[in-house]
């Protein structure tokens, strides 16, 4: 059965979920059937990581965490996480890490399905113009994330 913990970062409010040991979601705002303080060790962590995050001292998660897609969305999302902290990359050159140079689109929606941002960093990925675009959180979340890891990767 999911779990699911709420609480505010700075970008609002973020609703992570458990299933059977491993993360599977995360919201940005708050889902109405997520408490506050979820009890289970793996929720707490993932809180711990995610503040450590903001925070600027986390530039990768380590809980576990488990995602359900098709094959190319798959390749998408963990190409996603070869994208190291305070660098972006376009959806056309992401296209080619995955073995489809042509399907930028493709790729786009597959970001867009990313069932767990943040931890699987979307945000790195934005507009053959180098400016962000489309993120499930809104551009100036987008934007945001991308200051702090430029900022804290300098450090």
């Amino acid at each position: 059965m999911p779990q699911k913990i709420l609480f505010d970062t700075p970008i609002g409010a973020l609703t992570v979920t458990e299933t059977d040991g491993a993360i599977t979601a995360l919201a940005f705002g708050a889902e109405t059937d997520a408490a506050r303080n979820a009890e289970t060790p793996l929720l707490r962590a993932a809180e711990a990581e995610l503040r450590a995050y903001f925070s600027g001292t986390l530039r990768e998660f380590s809980v576990p965490i488990r995602m359900v897609g098709s094959e190319f969305s798959m390749r998408v999302w963990a190409a996603l996480r070869e994208i190291p902290y305070g660098q972006t990359i376009s959806y056309g050159e992401l296209a080619v890490r995955v073995g489809s140079p042509k399907a930028a689109r493709a790729v786009g929606m597959a970001n867009h399905r990313n069932p767990i941002p943040l931890i699987v960093p979307c945000h790195r990925v934005i507009g053959a113009n180098g400016k962000p675009v489309g993120y499930a959180g809104g551009i100036g979340t987008k934007a945001i994330l991308l200051n702090l890891e430029r900022e804290n990767s300098a450090l």
